[in-house]
């Protein structure tokens, strides 16, 4: 099925594959995240393993800058809590999820790969991190508490603090990936790890991921809830 523009919604032997493509760099607008959040609800209906994943050459380049530049202060905050609320669902979500990174992962886009179970990337000439303060943004409590539960601790002042753009191999020694695989390989490397997620006992996968990330996602929507609190 397809949930709606730009995103694709796919099915097959326990797997649902989300496809991110708006022909462009994937942005995180309001429009995508409802329609990330809609595949969501329906791979959790089919009780699915998740593949995230973006079109070739971009995974996402983050959040929708039209947005913050509209001077809507109510539609940028409702961006930033749909954004946040998304890494909290992926961290929380009952079936294992994959991040398949197709290339760029910039800003928010980094950040959504950080709340996947297993990161997947293609080698390449990508740049992949988080550039907030490169754009005079101040990072949202929720990206900093999920960058500490992900990255290494000697990396995560140079990947937040100042907005270093890594290729694919750096950000898997750093923990934005576990993986890089080079991108002739990548496809079956992805629906090889799905088919393992699959396999896995679906009852014992979600009661430990409560067990190690119980406190941790709840502190995440703490965080969404102080920074962007619900109208």
């Amino acid at each position: 099925m397809t949930t709606s523009e730009p995103v694709d919604y796919a099915l097959a032997d326990g797997v649902a594959t989300i496809t991110l493509d708006d022909g462009k760099a994937n942005v995180l607008s309001p429009a995508m995240l409802a329609a990330i959040d809609q595949a969501l609800d329906q791979a959790e209906q089919d009780e699915a393993v998740v593949v995230l994943r973006g079109r070739p050459g971009m995974f996402s380049a983050g959040y929708d800058l039209g947005v913050f530049q509209s001077g809507d202060g109510a539609a940028v905050s409702g961006m930033l809590r749909a954004g946040g609320h998304l890494v909290a669902r992926l961290l929380d979500f009952p079936r294992p999820v994959l991040g398949a990174c197709t290339g760029h992962a910039i800003a928010q886009g980094a950040f959504t790969l950080l709340g996947c179970d297993v990161r997947v990337g293609t080698a390449g000439a990508f740049k992949l991190g988080m550039n907030e303060a490169a754009n005079g943004m101040t990072l949202p409590r929720y990206a900093v508490t999920v960058s500490r539960y992900r990255l290494r601790p000697d990396r995560i002042d140079l990947a937040l603090g100042t907005a270093r753009m890594v290729d694919p191999e750096t950000a898997r020694e750093w923990g934005i990936l576990d993986e890089t695989v080079d991108d002739d390989a990548f496809d079956e490397a992805v629906a090889t790890e799905a088919a393992r997620l699959a396999s896995l006992s679906a009852d014992a996968h979600r009661g430990i991921k409560q067990h190690v990330r119980g406190d941790l996602v709840q502190q995440l929507r703490d965080d969404v809830d102080a920074d962007f609190p619900a109208s």
